[in-house]
């Protein structure tokens, strides 16, 4: 019987956290220990690495999430462990996962089988504290707001007109809509009002899009919380809130430091969703590990029409940075499923559904390699049910494509399962490489909103409805207009249709709110009906997390 993913952490041996620093060159003073195997380390070290040149920079991607799983994050740490076995010094940047889908559908996000980073129990769970940090954050702004409007609203705030939500890290369907301030004067104003999840706050996007504590200050007080009665923006800074912000914040916002089970050395920070913010690590933990290491691997959320379209459109482009090469994960189950196989028969080979399947990989590897201009490589991350027939056919689709497709066997082999891709990604490192955007910030925010659209998800039309149409206008006449986009969107199509697979064509997208992120830097657009406070699902992985007498998890995956 195999062992589960948490069975295969929990006997792992783990080296102290200060070794795995000094395997960086880490001094001392810069480290903050929490515990053995958990550090932060001191942003301030930036300072003095200014002058060292950054290593080579790989992002991890994938095709469009499907129930089957493709194993992004498996991939990208059994990747940097094969790395790292081939002596290249390197070095892992990853999201911190959220409770939300840690008690609800999806997991864990710290890798599977022998590819994971570790503790993976602390990491999946409450970890150094980071996202409570940015919950209490975000909520006392919620508090300073309505506490300004109960004690006679100087600034002539319109209750109808707040946009700012108080957050949990929790998938909570009932919280989504609320009305709170009831029951007499003393209680504060009546109001509708609503919860998001932590990871779609922007405080998260703020302390992942930061460079340091005095960037962090001056973009929490861009906030903009509500509008007055004028119809001009009210901000963070003008409820004076930014310092007591960054007060919490100001650990959160100092990478964390952990390490594999291999023991690469792996920064989790910062941890927004792809599908409803902007689905990066942080800037600072992955600016600290291109000047600590010759290679970086780092993934961006859900599928390469979503994270990886804001890894390269919103962080890159705000970090001056660019990746050297690109990963698109995909597995032989996950294609047979955008082919319209039922998750029951995904075992089974079946060419025909997997040749109906492909056009989603393929429609991602043309808009890295031609819209964006980056070299690629395909990891068809391996399942045991997997046939020669089936690798075959995507090694051939993808090599008509000129692209290399490599199988990966990380989860089951670590290291060991990943030579060929490392061996691959060292490679198209040094190929040529002319990094470009979507789109140009100086365009319209509908202009840019439609490149997205048309040139990534290849879709035909954009529908705006009146309130939206009104929005843009209202943004950009504030002066918000030359801000990069971050779409919300779901993460299982092409499409704002869950229900459409594969590479649908002729479709329109729907946009149903914008709203800016002044401190973040960018314009936020719903499409569908996509949520930003998830539900959990009909039986949640809560159910099989429990905890024995001398304190061992069980259930976390």
């Amino acid at each position: 019987m195999s062992l589960s993913d948490i069975e295969i952490a929990q006997k792992a041996k783990l080296q102290f956290i200060n070794n795995i620093a000094r395997s960086l060159d880490i001094e001392e003073d810069y480290i903050e220990n929490y515990g053995k195997y958990k550090a932060k380390i001191d942003y301030k070290i930036l300072h003095n690495l200014q002058n060292i040149n950054d290593g080579k920079l790989i992002l991890v991607t994938a095709i469009n999430p499907t129930p089957a799983g493709e194993g992004k994050t498996t991939t990208t740490v059994g990747l940097g462990d094969a790395l790292n076995s081939l002596n290249k010094k390197t070095v892992i940047a990853l999201r911190e996962p959220s409770l939300g889908p840690v008690f609800g559908l999806k997991g864990g996000a710290a890798g599977g089988g022998y590819a994971q980073i570790v503790p993976m129990e602390d990491i999946n769970l409450h970890f150094t504290g980071d996202i409570h940090a940015i919950s209490a954050a975000n909520n006392l702004l919620a508090a300073m707001l309505d506490n300004h409007i109960h004690h006679g609203n100087e600034l002539k705030i319109d209750s109808r007109k707040i946009t700012w939500k108080r957050v949990m890290d929790m998938n909570d369907r009932q919280l989504r809509y609320i009305v709170d301030g009831l029951n007499g004067k003393a209680n504060g104003v009546p109001r509708e009002d609503g919860f998001d999840i932590t990871v779609a706050s922007e405080i998260m996007a703020i302390l992942c899009l930061a460079s340091d504590l005095s960037d962090l200050k001056i973009r929490i007080a861009k906030i903009v919380v509500a509008y007055n009665y004028n119809d001009e923006p009210v901000t963070a800074g003008d409820l004076k809130a930014a310092g007591a912000l960054a007060a919490l914040l100001k650990d959160a916002l100092k990478p964390n430091l952990v390490q594999t089970l291999e023991n690469t050395p792996a920064f989790i920070h910062g941890g927004p969703f792809a599908n409803i913010a902007h689905g990066c690590n942080s800037v600072m933990a992955t600016k600290m590990a291109l000047k600590l290491g010759d290679y970086v691997v780092t993934e961006a959320g859900f599928g390469a029409d979503l994270g990886a379209e804001k890894f390269l459109d919103i962080k890159c482009r705000m970090a001056e940075i660019g990746p050297d090469a690109v990963v698109i994960v995909a597995t032989i189950r996950a294609l047979k499923h955008h082919g319209e196989v039922l998750k029951e028969d995904l075992g089974k080979e079946n060419l025909e559904a997997l040749e109906k399947g492909l056009p989603n990989l393929q429609r991602h590897i043309e808009n890295i390699k031609k819209i964006y201009k980056l070299p690629l490589v395909v990891a068809i991350n391996f399942f045991p049910t997997d046939t020669e027939s089936e690798l075959d056919l995507v090694k051939k689709r993808c090599e008509e494509l000129g692209v290399k497709a490599i199988v990966s066997n990380v989860w089951a082999k670590g290291s060991t399962g990943g030579i060929e891709l490392a061996k691959e990604v060292i490679r198209i490192c040094n190929e040529k490489n002319d990094f470009e955007f979507c789109y140009s910030v100086n365009s319209t925010i509908k202009e840019k909103i439609e490149a997205i659209v048309t040139k990534i998800y290849k879709g035909n039309k954009v529908n705006y409805s009146k309130s939206v149409e009104k929005e843009i206008s209202h943004l950009e006449k504030l002066g918000f207009g030359d801000l990069p986009i971050c779409m919300a969107k779901t993460q299982y199509s092409f499409s704002d249709d869950v229900t459409k697979l594969g590479a649908p064509d002729n479709f329109e997208v729907n946009v149903s709110k914008v709203k800016v992120s002044a401190g973040a830097g960018f314009i936020v657009v719903l499409t569908g009906n996509v949520m930003t406070m998830p539900g959990l699902p009909r039986v949640p992985a809560a159910e099989n997390i429990d905890v024995d007498n001398n304190g061992k998890i069980t259930g976390l995956f």
